[in-house]
């Protein structure tokens, strides 16, 4: 009995070990979005604001935002080309990359306002992605010439 507790360790080891290595490989085979950085600016129109956010994925496949949706008013992305503003349909978040909103670039434009959200106030938006599903994010409304001081 003795010369097998040896082998039974080497054994039980090179499981143990085989049972991580398959894990970490199933996890870098889908997307690991997290949301951060979101803020909209007090809207100075009664009918348009703009949202702003960083989707940031961890994991080893791309993911897409396909739609938004919140219940103050319709949500498109939309990013700047040149000098124009344009409706961007099927966003990618990069594997083991960020998808980024800020002020000046990419953003989320809301239209046709049901109402004007006030500095202090969240605004609920739904991030909907083609493999990850919805992502709920609660947006606090800030002072219409905030910058936050990540860069966002």
């Amino acid at each position: 009995m003795r010369r097998f507790a040896p082998v039974t360790v080497v054994l039980t080891g090179a499981l143990v070990l085989a049972g991580c290595g398959s894990g970490d490989s199933q996890d870098d085979t889908k997307a690991e979005l997290s949301v951060g950085g979101a803020y909209m600016p007090q809207p100075v129109s009664d009918s348009m604001a703009a949202g702003f956010l960083t989707v940031t994925n961890k994991g080893g496949t791309k993911d897409e935002l396909t739609s938004v949706t919140s219940d103050v008013g319709d949500v498109t992305a939309h990013e700047t080309v040149g000098s124009s503003m344009q409706e961007a349909k099927d966003v990618a978040v990069p594997a083991h990359g960020q998808l980024v909103f800020k002020s000046g670039g990419s953003h989320l434009m809301f239209e046709k306002l049901k109402r004007k959200p006030k500095q202090g106030e969240k605004v609920t938006v739904k991030l909907h992605f083609a493999e990850s599903g919805t992502v709920t994010v609660e947006m606090p409304v800030k002072s219409a010439t905030y910058s936050p001081k990540t860069g966002h």
